[in-house]
């Protein structure tokens, strides 16, 4: 983790759902996001950025560096407590308390370095802008969301079993999309992951992240997903050579040629990139 990332990279993630729910919202019962005025399928950052915590731990979770700082029953206060009783922290003047804090928790933290945290709620422990940021995921074509009934057999207490008279069975509703394909949008900084401490290192096991995270993602309620096309736009240099956005318009995703009626599967697309207009001084890998 001694060697920050040094270029600036900029990405297209393309992944899709099938029979599933890829990210619910709770504010309207928990329905797949969508865009009121398009019909189009949105799933958040945060959503994505869940799936490569929960992979980075799975993978590396036991290695030094590489804990989750944002994860289920964490007590964020007190982890940043414990930053500083480390000795490296109560050294410091105590003007310099929160600067080393933010230092150890930037090494101690894999989604500090990569995502970035407001470590202020307990004792100081500073702001971090993470260099990789991820934009919300849009599907290719609006999306129908369909609701279904299901049953229990089984009820939770003796109460409602009284109250049911010897028929158990409690209804319940299940929502999926039948096919999306959504496209997300990410951008990796070099000059915030020197101040955060992102190495190339954390840069390889977030491409693997990206790639692999579905796959250990699994339920009933998410259907298939499964990442279908990470597109990757390397800058040689730490400030860039072209915008972001005139990157990202090389990527074509498009309906196949003779695909008829509604999408319901990968095939049903083509997506294209345009090679011979990628500037002077950006390169391209497609890691999947």
């Amino acid at each position: 983790m001694s060697n920050p990332v040094q270029n600036r990279y900029d990405f297209v993630l393309l992944f899709d759902v099938k029979d599933g729910n890829p990210n619910g919202d709770p504010d309207a019962g928990n329905l797949p996001r969508i865009d009121p005025e398009t019909g189009h399928g949105l799933v958040t950052d945060v959503c994505l950025k869940r799936k490569v915590r929960n992979y980075v731990l799975l993978a590396n979770g036991s290695k030094g560096g590489y804990d989750i700082f944002i994860k289920e029953k964490a007590i964020l206060n007190n982890l940043i407590d414990q930053a500083h009783e480390v000795e490296e922290v109560k050294e410091k003047e105590k003007g310099e308390k929160t600067e080393a804090a933010r230092q150890h928790m930037c090494k101690t933290y894999f989604d500090v370095r990569t995502f970035g945290a407001v470590m202020s709620t307990g004792k100081n422990a500073g702001q971090v802008r993470g260099p990789v940021q991820l934009t919300f995921s849009r599907s290719i074509d609006q999306i129908v969301p369909l609701e279904h009934s299901i049953t229990r057999m089984a009820v939770a207490t003796e109460a409602e079993a009284e109250k049911q008279q010897g028929d158990n069975r409690t209804m319940g509703r299940k929502f999926t999309v039948p096919y999306a394909l959504y496209r997300c949008h990410g951008f990796i900084s070099a000059p915030l992951a020197e101040q955060t401490g992102f190495s190339e290192d954390d840069l390889k096991l977030f491409w693997e992240a990206l790639a692999d995270m579905f796959d250990h993602d699994r339920s009933a309620a998410r259907g298939e997903m499964a990442t279908r096309k990470l597109i990757v736009f390397k800058h040689d240099s730490k400030m860039g050579k072209a915008p972001a956005h005139k990157l990202f318009d090389l990527v074509k995703v498009e309906r196949s040629k003779g695909a008829d009626g509604p999408a319901r599967s990968f095939a049903d697309y083509t997506v294209s990139l345009d090679n011979a207009a990628v500037p002077s001084g950006v390169s391209i890998e497609e890691k999947v």
